[in-house]
């Protein structure tokens, strides 16, 4: 099936061909569905937490965090391309002489009615003032299309070969701040060590790397002052060797023009690595673009306290039974409690022929499962947004546990799982607190804990031609389907995503 040159070609991304046959022996078998058993509910998969149940989780934090490493995870990878789909439209469409507006382009008449209050204006102004241009006459006399051009090509902002990190999100009295600027306040606010540091972890492409970093050392040293830390900042790339291969429509390796094998890039679960090579006790894991203003961020603030508290908790228990479990002598009172945290606290569900193991089995048992990485997450109400949410879903041997399941990841022609999707209350918003060590203070083989089987098939096009891509199992779903995890409630004004740059009219993102 491939020449000489094709194995050059998997080589010099970091495949062998053994791992590209298993890619599309994958994309030829389909999509495999998840099976769930029922959605995650409160009291049922989603723990609920009172005010006075938060401040008493929270009241002791900083004494626990003290011999801590906290680090900010952030995956930032790729241009902000897909925020502006809008806007190209617009510019395809859109014709000065006409005195209609075409409804579909609202989304967009809606952002220039507003223009002057985003955040980004004033920069638009000055790049459009440089070629003499005059941002308040092209928009009194309508000349949208040089508008946007200045806004998203080379000549103006650039903002469409941007990433969304370096965007400027949010405008205050006295300063203008990108979304990545917003990330290094809020790590002061939950993440900061207590030496003073604040660690960030950044995965970016290489072609953003050094604005990545220009922009870093820009403002560095402005936030630092302003709250007394200490920025410590890292990136890295999303591995070549994670890409995978494409199938075109005959179910044959897609190639391009010049003959060469289509790689893409394996989706966010292709950063599992990246996550695993982190050096940290208690990693934070956030979308770029879930970041508000500061007037609006309490309860961002209060709620990953929450969630970093239950995981110290939750760890320090798993640790303690660990090392009870490593004995030679474990009684079975001690194996009655273990069993008994297990199931009502680590959503850890006993095997059917358990009760029938030895004491040498079932304690061999209970460590396996507890020996693993521990991630709790904040899930909020679902309100229409599409994505993934938490279930409890049937493996193949029978057992069911917690996790977090895209919606491409449910059968929804049949019945019963299509009424168990509807049936779910909460949404995956993309809020963890990991611990990835164990208790001897070794990181995790972070892959052992992953379902290979819970890749995700997308239909994607090139050269106008369509292709099937494979995308590893999810960082937050089949990545870590083997984890230890814990699901809790939290509040949707801790959710703040922008999918569009019209988000940034909502009232997360600007001040009134």
């Amino acid at each position: 099936m491939f020449s000489e040159s094709d194995i050059r070609q998997m080589q010099s991304l970091g495949l062998d061909q053994q791992v590209v046959m298993q890619q599309l022996e994958k994309l030829k078998r389909g999509t495999r569905y998840v099976e769930l058993s029922a959605p995650a509910t409160a009291g049922k998969g989603i723990q609920v937490f009172t005010p006075d149940e938060i401040r008493q989780q929270i009241e002791h934090l900083d004494h626990k965090l003290k011999d801590k490493k906290l680090l900010k995870f952030v995956p930032a990878s790729g241009a902000a391309t897909r925020m502006f789909k809008d806007l190209f439209l617009f510019l395809e469409k859109y014709n000065i002489a006409s005195k209609t507006k075409d409804p579909a382009l609202k989304e967009v008449y809606t952002l220039l009615d507003h223009l002057p209050k985003m955040a980004f204006y004033p920069d638009l102004k000055t790049a459009m003032a440089k070629h003499h241009i005059d941002t308040v006459d092209c928009l009194a006399k309508e000349k949208y299309d040089i508008l946007l051009e200045y806004f998203l090509y080379a000549e103006g902002l650039n903002y469409a070969t941007l990433p969304k990190a370096l965007l400027k999100f949010h405008a205050y009295d006295k300063e203008e701040r990108t979304a990545f600027e917003e990330h290094l306040v809020e790590g002061d606010a939950y993440a900061r060590n207590a030496d003073g540091k604040v660690y960030l972890h950044v995965t970016v492409s290489p072609e953003h790397h050094s604005v990545f970093e220009e922009h870093f050392q820009n403002i560095k040293v402005k936030y630092e002052k302003r709250f007394g830390c200490n920025y410590e900042l890292s990136f890295s790339y999303q591995s070549p060797s994670t890409n995978t291969i494409a199938l075109n429509d005959n179910n044959e390796p897609f190639r391009n023009d010049d003959g060469s094998l289509e790689f893409r890039p394996g989706g966010h679960g292709s950063l599992l690595q990246n996550l695993a090579d982190i050096d940290a006790d208690i990693i934070f894991i956030k979308n770029i673009d879930n970041v508000t203003l500061d007037q609006r961020r309490s309860d961002t603030i209060l709620y990953k306290k929450l969630l970093t508290s239950l995981l110290i908790t939750y760890q320090n228990r798993c640790f303690e039974f660990l090392k009870i479990l490593e004995s030679s002598a474990v009684s079975e009172k001690d194996l009655h409690a273990i069993e008994l945290y297990a199931k009502e606290h680590l959503n850890i569900e006993l095997p059917v022929l358990y009760a029938s193991y030895s004491t040498l089995e079932k304690q061999s048992y209970l460590y396996h499962r507890l020996n693993r990485p521990i991630r709790v997450c904040g899930m909020v109400k679902r309100e229409n947004e599409p994505g993934g949410g938490p279930f409890w879903v049937k493996n193949e041997q029978g057992v069911t546990t917690l996790q977090i399941v895209e919606t491409s990841e449910i059968d929804t022609n049949k019945l019963q799982q299509e009424q168990i999707l509807e049936k779910s209350e909460f949404f995956n918003p993309v809020d963890l607190v990991c611990a990835i060590k164990n208790y001897q203070g070794e990181t995790f083989e972070l892959a052992q804990f992953a379902d290979d089987q819970r890749y995700f098939i997308a239909h994607k096009s090139k050269n106008g031609k369509s292709l099937k891509a494979l995308e590893h199992p999810g960082l937050w779903n089949g990545a870590m389907a083997d984890w230890i995890s814990i699901f809790v409630a939290v509040p949707l004004s801790t959710f703040t995503p922008v999918k569009t740059v019209n988000d940034l009219l909502r009232k997360e993102h600007i001040i009134i």
